[in-house]
């Protein structure tokens, strides 16, 4: 075969360092387009994006051409930066770690209402258990001590 087609759907999960509630309304938005423009950037598409002011959730489909951790090293060290430099946040950092999850392109619409609906996820569960239901729910042990790195 001459060409390679690939479906890379991903939802990325990642909290502020020490989960910091510093993604507040007035920067959600423009940190989610930033946030696409480099996903735009590497040649992916950015198709949902949402959290609450200690994390992130993005929908994100990305081509074959680099490791997911490269992706991400790239999306969350320059979102830093951008967050420090001009949203006023000169102490602005995500989490050392994150959650990446496949998706299926049948589960799309169910994971873009959930991505949107984070407000009303939280009322009843913080982000430390959110997470761990996500590990479960794709059978990922996860060994605590490091968990909240």
């Amino acid at each position: 075969m001459a060409t390679t087609y690939t479906s890379l759907l991903y939802h990325l999960v990642f909290s502020t360092r020490d989960r910091l509630p510093l993604i507040t309304q007035d920067v959600q938005e423009p940190l989610y387009q930033f946030v696409g423009g480099l996903v735009r950037h590497q040649r992916g598409a950015l198709l949902g994006a949402g959290g609450m002011p200690d994390h992130i959730h993005l929908l994100a489909s990305l081509p074959p051409s680099k490791s997911l951790s490269t992706y991400l090293r790239h999306i969350k060290s320059e979102s830093s930066r951008w967050m420090n430099e001009s949203q006023v946040r000169s102490f602005f950092a995500w989490q050392k770690g994150y959650g990446a999850f496949s998706v299926s392109p049948s589960q799309v619409p169910v994971l873009l209402r959930y991505i949107q609906n984070q407000a009303t996820h939280h009322q009843d569960r913080s982000f430390q258990t959110e997470f761990l239901a996500l590990l479960a729910k794709h059978r990922i042990q996860a060994e605590e001590d490091h968990l909240w790195d």
